[in-house]
């Protein structure tokens, strides 16, 4: 009889243990968004904007926001400061800090905002969960070094504390990846790019340190060695 309750024991505790084992596997599971951009909800927590606007639709509900030129590969990078700004009506942004706008070819590409410590939702798992809902997406968000990120279809969302506040980050991925080609494209044009002396018709590679020599009323610029060479100049003995 003894024996039979030790067995009947052990069958109780091997049963708790599954059931634990299953819970944290199941807790443990990422979660998972397959949301487009555009299935994102309007919600009044990030003051009428979203992701795709052009810079009109931008200045539309940012009326004193700045936009500069856009750099070589077409991005334009932009602050508007609610905080620090007197013409700003503090109460239409209240408990914002800054709001940070890049733009790919015109498009708004990734939005992230800065609230001070007053904001509703102060702590970070209360505002991930706050931003899930106006947003209408999942919840939790899993853990990127101190951070909390989601990743949906080729956009994701990034909640974390700066300066005792909590910040969102919205990024266009497809985006990011554009921008991260085009940049490899222009540092691989940089480098292929010779500096041809006009005096000496010489032209000199990119990594030649012997081109700083030459005086910018001499310069002319070619794409490439092979163009260089097409209009009659040769390697710089300095560079051989």
């Amino acid at each position: 009889m003894f024996a039979h309750l030790i067995s009947n024991i052990k069958k109780v505790v091997l049963v708790g243990l599954a059931a634990l084992c299953l819970s944290a596997a199941a807790s443990g599971q990422p979660t998972t968004c397959s949301a487009k951009l555009d299935q994102i909800k309007d919600t009044p927590e990030l003051f009428g904007l979203r992701l795709g606007m052009t810079y009109e639709q931008v200045k539309e509900r940012l009326p004193l926001v700045q936009f500069g030129r856009a750099d070589e590969i077409g991005v334009v990078k932009t602050t508007f400061n609610p905080h620090f700004d007197p013409r700003v009506d503090s109460k239409a942004f209240e408990s914002v800090r800054s709001i940070s706008l890049d733009f790919l070819d015109g498009k708004l590409v990734t939005l992230w905002i800065g609230f001070e410590e007053t904001y509703k939702w102060p702590k970070l798992d209360e505002f991930v969960d706050g931003f899930a809902t106006a947003l209408n997406l999942p919840s939790p968000w899993p853990v990127r070094r101190m951070a909390r990120e989601l990743a949906c279809d080729h956009f994701s969302v990034q909640a974390s504390m700066i300066a005792g506040g909590p910040s969102i980050r919205i990024t266009d991925e497809q985006a990011q990846n554009t921008i991260a080609e085009r940049r490899e494209e222009a540092v691989a044009a940089a480098e292929a790019q010779v500096i041809g002396d006009m005096r000496s018709k010489n032209y000199f590679p990119s990594d030649c340190p012997a081109k700083d020599d030459v005086p910018a009323i001499s310069r002319v610029v070619f794409k490439n060695k092979e163009l260089a060479e097409q209009n009659g100049y040769k390697l710089a003995k300095d560079c051989q």
